[in-house]
């Protein structure tokens, strides 16, 4: 009796084991992939150091924060290289895609606006949309038309038949920045000349 009690246990003994190390192998299994390219690593918050070359992701889940090494930071994230670590950073606006440091965005979200590193609902005043992105240009308010030149053909104030005439605007203010948009600032047109100089063809100087 004591015999069949003695084995009993050893076989109750040997499948508690037998499943410890089953339970160990799928935990350190999940551990090793959440552990790529790791240096350190915690069974409960994930990567804690990462081999030079990678940066550490940190994220919360609810009170909890795991840490992952990538090659690239995602989206909303740019990448800080440290002595110690390569950490990746979250950009501090949320309407910002990609930035080049926590407060200047580089690329923004879909319905928003960049300018000057950041993002907008609409353009700022005095900007408008650049064609085919989503950035915001400046743009320059011209002052009047001047009135408008004498006709001219080929330097000739007469003698043709038809010639141009131009006339010019400047931007207001301050010179435009580079870069900015500009409506037109100068103009021509086709006029009618006097065939016959008086006195002779005149040049104009």
């Amino acid at each position: 009796m004591l015999w069949i009690i003695f084995m009993l246990l050893l076989f109750i003994s040997s499948m508690e084991m037998l499943t410890q190390n089953r339970w160990k192998k799928q935990v350190n299994a999940g551990l090793l992939e959440n552990c790529t390219g790791c240096v350190l690593c915690s069974e409960d918050n994930g990567c804690i150091t990462c081999h030079h070359r990678l940066f550490l992701l940190i994220w919360r889940d609810g009170i909890r924060q795991y840490g992952m090494c990538v090659h690239t930071c995602p989206p909303g994230y740019f990448g800080v290289r440290g002595l110690e670590v390569n950490r990746c950073t979250k950009c501090r606006s949320p309407s910002c895609e990609s930035c080049f440091s926590r407060d200047f965005c580089m690329k923004c979200k879909d319905k928003f606006y960049l300018h000057k590193g950041q993002c907008f609902r609409q353009c700022p005043p005095s900007t408008t949309v650049q064609p085919g992105t989503r950035e915001c240009q400046e743009t320059c308010e011209p002052g009047p038309w001047s009135e408008w030149s004498t006709c001219t053909h080929e330097g000739r104030t007469c003698g043709c038949k038809w010639g141009l005439e131009t006339r010019v605007r400047e931007v207001a203010g301050a010179a435009k920045e580079e870069g900015s948009v500009c409506p037109a600032l100068l103009e021509t047109r086709r006029c009618r000349m006097r065939k016959h100089c008086p006195g002779g063809e005149h040049h104009t100087t």
